[in-house]
């Protein structure tokens, strides 16, 4: 574990690492070192052949209650210093959706804003079911980040994502299940050790294959018949030369778990 003043933790057990925003004073609300620091753990895990699964947390009673607004009491920031938060965000939310690596957001209480954003970049959503959830940027009069535009709608389609974002509503964990936003509602007690389970899972299967299934299901925009048949069919003549190609094929016929190293 990081030093635990750092503003992300990082826990390494077996091939999963885990991210914990770490500042539950603050409920831990985002703000430009906090995205930064984000950035910094993402491109090393995924960098790391060891890393099969991300989980992303929060430290405290949220997961993470959006942008730090006591930041900005004395004022909007100036336009360099919000364009630099603005870069970090995407780029963070940007890593989470297309990194190699699946990421399970176990989200353990609200997430609002920003948080939810990143909730809805990762692969999988683990939410406690009385979390509060909520993106008010725009009944706020700013706007959404992190591509909530396309992250949200490709989960409960078209009409229900602008109710979600033009209202900007609170709703629980239980409707975000219900939604198909989450995967899982769970008590909070089990938040973390569900997405632990579901981590651990994803992490024995073949990387190249979970990379080229992430690289391919619901990019923003979709894909039409014709392209979604020729990046499959690519990405199968490259899975299909290597070497955890080989070992799956080999584990069926003898009946053992495979060990995948990502080659």
């Amino acid at each position: 574990m990081t030093d635990s003043h750092s503003t992300v933790l990082i826990k390494r057990s077996g091939r999963v690492s885990t991210l914990t925003l770490n500042r539950p004073d603050r409920l831990n609300a985002v703000g430009r070192p906090l995205y930064e620091e984000l950035i910094r753990e993402l491109e090393a895990a995924a960098a790391d052949p060891g890393v099969r699964c991300i989980v992303l947390t929060g430290s405290g009673r949220a997961f993470c209650a959006g942008a730090d607004l006591k930041a900005h009491a004395a004022g909007a920031p100036e336009p360099e210093e919000r364009e630099l938060y603005i870069d970090a965000a995407q780029r963070a939310n940007e890593l989470i959706q297309t990194i190699g690596t699946p990421v399970v957001a176990a989200v353990n209480g609200h997430a609002i804003g920003a948080g939810l954003e990143m909730a809805l970049s990762a692969d999988f959503m683990i939410v406690a079911d009385k979390a509060k959830l909520r993106l008010p940027e725009v009944a706020l009069a700013t706007f959404v980040g992190g591509g909530a535009v396309y992250t949200l709608a490709e989960r409960v389609g078209v009409l229900r994502a602008r109710e979600l974002i033009y209202f900007g509503e609170f709703f629980s964990g239980t409707e975000a299940a219900r939604m198909g936003i989450a995967n899982l509602a769970v008590p909070v007690t089990e938040v973390l050790t569900t997405a632990m389970t579901w981590a651990g899972r994803l992490a024995k299967l073949a990387p190249l294959s979970i990379a080229a299934a992430k690289r391919m299901i619901g990019p923003a925009g979709g894909r039409t018949r014709t392209e979604a048949m020729s990046d499959e069919r690519a990405a199968l003549s490259e899975i299909f030369g290597s070497a955890d190609w080989a070992e799956g094929v080999g584990a069926f016929h003898d009946g053992r778990d495979p060990e995948y190293r990502g080659e």
